[in-house]
């Protein structure tokens, strides 16, 4: 049993002024793997003063020296991969060869990304040749509160820490108390690779006890937060007082797209994606929408993959999905399963209750539902679990239809061997992003999305701009 109740405040871990015990549970054993603390107002309150105390000296650091600390944090991460790994699969249930292969991983990859999208920051550039004398300035934003989810804790925390840090901001970060772990970790990275004091600071808490705090809090100047689209309207309500800017990744229903000129391996492949880390990511492919003319064919397909996907522990090796985070998490997945047979749809693969031999843990059967209407609620509410719903189109103006009849926007899909089809799709469906023919999207690009899926763009150069103000200068001296 791992305990570790101490807070990340002004470069030393402090216990919590008065904390609240919270036992963080193996959802792949329902039983307690660790216990950390609970923050409140004083322990916020603190870790703001200490963030606000190093701002200024942060703030004026040479943008070189900030980009030299955050390479000195992947090499913290690069001596300790495997703990990091290990700390993913226990406390969110990923199996511990994607923890490996995936999941830990997130974090070299955004910061390598971000440091290369650093470079191209222009933080004194001329307005144009129309005003010699007029400079644009790019400023960090000040103190920042983080607030990130459990589903892909290093993916969020390394999206949001580092462009904060490259962008000469000092932060707060507020991890799930599902899978804090992997940030705690985190925060030793960043201690041992010598980030000054005060710059990071890590408080657990819940979202009704620190991230409130956060929102609402004076000396924050802004609040990004990835989670639910209900949380996000909560958070945009409580900073609205201090106006502060508040950036928000949430939640998604992506429509992906199968015409019928598609690869034989597009039905496969949405599949996988579908039920990758147990349907818990926010650009998962969750409808699948299929041409008519291919349409029996492709529910066929897509029910022997669901049937033939594992479901097994995190701590076992091997391609298998693990449990869903939580018991609440994997009751509202079996609600929604039953709505979708209560609304008449087919259910092909999957189901309710446990996976067959299994008596614990918060396991999911990969569903399949074919037969859906895009008015059923399997098809217009975020489940985030393994369930796919499969709804025929007629042409490709109905497909654009369908696939924007929803209110969020994060990530849609299109598999067609027609390029002019493609780019017409691409620019014609309401979404942050487009990924097409299984091809995911470049280093530099930006994640987010429109709509309820909030209009956050994080990664990249755009990643650091939303942690930067704009400066307008006149009367510019020239040299």
């Amino acid at each position: 049993m791992i305990e570790n109740r101490n807070f990340y405040i002004n470069g030393a871990w402090v216990p919590p002024v008065a904390g609240r015990d919270y036992h963080v549970i193996d959802p792949s054993t329902e039983e307690a793997c660790a216990i950390i603390s609970l923050g409140d107002q004083a322990d916020t309150d603190a870790a703001v003063a200490a963030a606000s105390a190093a701002f200024p000296a942060w703030a004026a650091t040479d943008p070189a020296t900030r980009a030299d600390y955050v390479k000195a944090i992947l090499a913290q991460y690069e001596a300790r991969v495997e703990e990091m790994a290990e700390a993913i699969s226990i406390e969110m249930g990923a199996p511990i060869d994607m923890a490996r292969t995936s999941q830990a991983p997130c974090l070299p990859w955004h910061l390598e990304n971000s440091l290369e999208a650093f470079k191209e920051i222009e933080w004194v550039r001329p307005l144009g040749p129309h005003a010699p004398n007029d400079r644009i300035a790019l400023e960090p934003i000040g103190v920042v509160g983080l607030i990130t989810p459990w589903n892909w804790p290093m993916n969020q925390v390394t999206l949001k820490v580092i462009p904060a840090l490259l962008a000469g901001c000092t932060m707060v970060l507020k991890p799930s108390e599902e899978s804090p772990l992997s940030s705690m970790l985190f925060a030793e990275f960043v201690h041992d690779a010598g980030v000054p004091a005060g710059v990071f600071n890590l408080v657990n808490g819940d979202g009704m006890g620190v991230g409130s705090q956060l929102s609402t809090h004076e000396d924050v100047a802004m609040i990004s937060f990835t989670g639910s689209t209900r949380a996000g309207k909560a958070i945009s309500v409580a900073a609205a007082a201090t106006l502060k800017r508040v950036t928000l990744e949430l939640g998604g229903k992506g429509a992906n797209v199968i015409f019928a000129d598609a690869d034989e391996k597009a039905v496969k492949r949405g599949v996988i994606h579908c039920m990758s880390n147990s349907g818990q990511s926010c650009n998962a492919p969750t409808r699948m929408l299929v041409e008519r003319s291919i349409y029996d064919q492709a529910v066929e397909i897509a029910a022997e993959v669901a049937n033939n996907i594992a479901v097994g522990p995190a701590s076992e090796p091997g391609r298998h999905i693990g449990p869903v985070v939580n018991k609440s998490q994997w009751t509202k997945i079996q609600e929604m399963i039953e709505v979708g047979i209560n609304e008449g749809a087919r259910l092909v693969a999957g189901g309710p209750g446990l996976p067959e031999g299994m008596n614990r843990g918060f396991f999911v059967r990969p569903t399949v539902f074919a037969d859906v209407s895009n008015d059923m609620r399997i098809a217009q509410e975020e489940i985030f679990g393994p369930v796919l719903s499969i709804i025929p189109f007629d042409d490709e103006a109905d497909a654009v239809r369908i696939a924007n009849d929803t209110p969020y926007g994060l990530t849609n899909y299109v598999q067609s061997q027609d390029g002019a089809k493609r780019n017409r799709m691409a620019l014609a469906l309401r979404s942050g992003m487009v990924e097409m023919n299984g091809k995911g999207r470049a280093a530099g690009s930006p994640f987010g999305g429109v709509k309820m899926s909030g209009r956050a763009r994080e990664g990249g150069v755009w990643g650091i701009e939303e942690f930067l103000e704009v400066k307008a200068i006149s009367g510019w001296a020239a040299e």
